[in-house]
């Protein structure tokens, strides 16, 4: 895991929630009952599938980002495998508000994959921030 796997699956994960982001549409303007639909904007599991499909595409983007800044400076940065694997278990967010919200399951898999997130950004800014040369390899 030096960063190749989180761009791989960076670009799949957002191509899949770019996808999940036509069916929203569909939901929202051609679906049977779209009324309903448009009427529960801000609450229900119209605001959890758009807060799906929002962190979904935010959290792929990050794995590209973080993949490539792991394959750029991978030698000059301590940590890399750990790092990686905490940014793809960060998908696990979205992942879990769609389980939520089509399988009724608890929100754990959305807990565990924010603060993967966030563990592997604050690891890899300071990574950074302790690198003792940007020069890249």
């Amino acid at each position: 895991m030096n960063g190749k796997n989180n761009i791989a699956i960076g670009f799949l994960t957002m191509g899949f929630f770019m996808a999940y982001g036509f069916l929203l549409i569909y939901l929202r303007d051609f679906a049977p009952g779209k009324e309903e639909w448009v009427n529960s904007y801000s609450i229900g599991k119209h605001f959890e599938t758009r807060l799906a499909h929002v962190h979904g595409n935010l959290f792929a983007f990050l794995n590209i980002l973080i993949g490539y800044l792991l394959l750029r400076f991978g030698d000059n940065l301590k940590n890399v495998k750990a790092v990686s694997w905490l940014a793809l278990t960060g998908l696990l967010m979205p992942i879990g508000i769609l389980s939520e919200v089509y399988f009724g399951l608890p929100p754990a898999l959305v807990l565990v994959g924010a603060i993967a997130m966030t563990a592997s950004v604050v690891w890899l800014g300071l990574a950074f921030l302790n690198m003792k040369s940007l020069a890249p390899s």
